[in-house]
């Protein structure tokens, strides 16, 4: 019997003493099957597809500056959380996502490398966005302390959004899943139906909670690398 739902997120399977629950961070490349390294196989096509349309996307979101290795940093980025996500999904395979260690891991990196390259070679822009254009004289000093406190909150919010959203949606599945046992000839179906449901949206949520961190991280990109001419 489950004592504790968050249980489910905690990383403690373990052979001789050895945490096996990250292994779940490089499980995709065990289990992709053969035909996908061929050069011509249908997931390679589709994957693909997927990357290019994303690398489309990330450069027009960085605007004209687009220094070297920003489109890949933000690609990686996308594969990595979704093939995570995904694999969350699947029965007696932890989360690696869900848990604020690696979703801290990910976003705090990143967004302290993008401050310290900005404020080192891009001073006076990254002061100009302290102030948003058209902000009275008198507010000025108010719009400073809350930008500078939206700017160092970034990390928090992007890890948390995307542990939050992994955590809330196993939970769901994991109280319905507990009602089985109990379950009647009657309430059985509307139980399955109601998982099939939840495996759908988490399956959704997946996808948009990739997407949503990397198009976030690489407007974060932007703003310390563009500058207006």
């Amino acid at each position: 019997m489950m004592t504790n739902l968050f249980s489910i997120f905690d990383p403690s399977t373990q052979i001789m003493n050895l945490s096996l629950n990250w292994i779940s961070i490089i499980l995709i490349l065990i289990i992709l099957p053969s035909n996908y390294w061929i050069m011509n196989s249908q997931p390679t096509k589709i994957f693909n597809m997927i990357i290019l349309t994303l690398k489309k996307e990330f450069t027009i979101l960085l605007g004209p500056v687009n220094f070297s290795g920003a489109t890949l940093i933000s690609l990686s980025l996308f594969v990595f959380i979704i093939t995570n996500n995904s694999l969350g999904l699947f029965p007696y395979i932890f989360t690696a996502t869900s848990h604020p260690m690696l979703t801290v891991s990910l976003a705090f990196p990143l967004w302290m490398g993008l401050m310290m390259y900005g404020w080192f070679n891009n001073t006076m822009h990254m002061l100009a966005h302290l102030v948003p254009q058209g902000t009275p004289p008198a507010l000025t000093m108010f719009m400073v302390c809350i930008e500078s406190t939206s700017n160092l909150i970034r990390p928090l919010t992007l890890s948390v959004r995307l542990a939050a959203n992994m955590i809330a949606g196993h939970l769901l599945m994991t109280l319905l899943g507990n009602q089985g046992p109990s379950s009647t000839m009657l309430s059985f179906p509307l139980i399955m139906m109601t998982q099939l449901a939840l495996i759908t949206l988490e399956s959704a949520v997946a996808m948009i909670q990739a997407y949503v961190f990397s198009v976030l991280m690489t407007l974060y990109v932007s703003e310390t690398t563009y500058v207006h001419t």
